[in-house]
């Protein structure tokens, strides 16, 4: 199985929709900010708007003190996720400033507060999202994951790469391998999974229970789909979708952001989606610039006629 990673501008209700519909196990909102949620920010509720999503979705949060995050989770926990998720993972600067997200990981003794606060706090499934350590000389993957299930973790998630690393080189699956050895929860892989075939080696290498897709989905929602069909039959390998599939799952995403959104906020934000649905088409340099133009629908069906156009058999 595959579920689709928490990813800042990107997992909004719009693509958690389209990824659980083509077969994600379960998906993550984008980080929400537990100190934003001490005020009733209202952006940070539009993040936690669960009123359109369909599957099993995960609320993640980030923050660093154990009391605001447990009482962020309690006021999440009202909207009716599957879960709460425990952002140790984000490497970005502004998160990692105030010791929030990888940060944490230069703690396990915080970590593990973090988490028993959080699961004192609600009665759902508790995940943490990790990294393998803050950077190459603190790899600390196995000590971080072992305070967090014994704080009451039900499941942790581990992505190969330390926070200085940020999204670069090749993820080290040793590390996840090291962590599934030494924990009795679930054990969650992340990193360099794009397709069928690295998706089940990494199963097959690490022994992680499950495994989590994040860039690998861009523009490609059928990866689940995929991944899915081979692990039921490894000989089956599904054929790519056509190119009307993919301009008609384009367009469909978008709709849903609008319509969710309002069109002008959601053009602007759609066209990251826009250009990676283009990858591995004909004429895909010109039409990526089309889509960071996108103003609105019309734009967008007009880029799709021209798509089409270029790309026929």
């Amino acid at each position: 199985m595959a579920a689709l990673a928490p990813m800042a501008g990107v997992t909004d209700a719009a693509f958690r929709r389209i990824c659980g519909e083509m077969g994600a196990a379960y998906t993550v909102s984008e980080m929400i900010s537990a100190k934003a949620m001490e005020f009733d920010d209202r952006k940070t509720a539009a993040l936690a708007d669960l009123s359109h999503d369909e599957g099993p979705v995960f609320l993640q949060i980030f923050g660093a003190e154990p009391g605001c995050m447990a009482r962020a989770a309690k006021k999440l926990s009202l909207l009716g996720p599957t879960g709460i998720d425990v952002n140790m993972g984000c490497p970005m600067p502004k998160i990692t400033g105030p010791g929030a997200g990888s940060a944490l990981m230069r703690d396990p003794a915080l970590c593990g507060e973090i988490v028993g606060a959080v699961k004192a706090a609600v009665s759902l499934p508790v995940t943490v999202k990790i990294r393998a350590g803050w950077d190459q000389s603190g790899v600390n993957a196995v000590e971080v994951a072992q305070a967090c299930e014994a704080a009451g973790a039900d499941a942790v998630c581990v992505h190969g790469r330390t926070r200085d690393q940020l999204y670069q080189g090749q993820a080290d699956w040793e590390v996840i391998r090291s962590v599934k050895r030494a924990l009795h929860i679930p054990v969650i892989g992340n990193g360099d999974v794009t397709d069928p075939l690295s998706a089940g080696d990494m199963l097959a290498k690490t022994g992680c229970d499950m495994v989590m897709i994040g860039r690998g989905a861009l523009g490609n929602p059928w990866v689940f789909r995929d991944i899915n069909a081979y692990l039921r039959n490894e000989s089956l390998m599904m054929p790519p979708p056509t190119l009307t599939q993919r301009l008609l799952v384009m367009r469909r995403h978008v709709g849903l952001m609008c319509q969710y959104k309002g069109e002008r906020r959601a053009m602007a934000e759609a066209r990251k989606h826009a250009a990676w649905y283009m990858k591995g088409l004909r004429g895909a340099a010109g039409f990526r610039r089309r889509a960071g133009q996108l103003s609105a629908l019309a734009d967008l069906d007009l880029l799709i006629k021209d798509v089409y156009q270029e790309n026929q058999i």
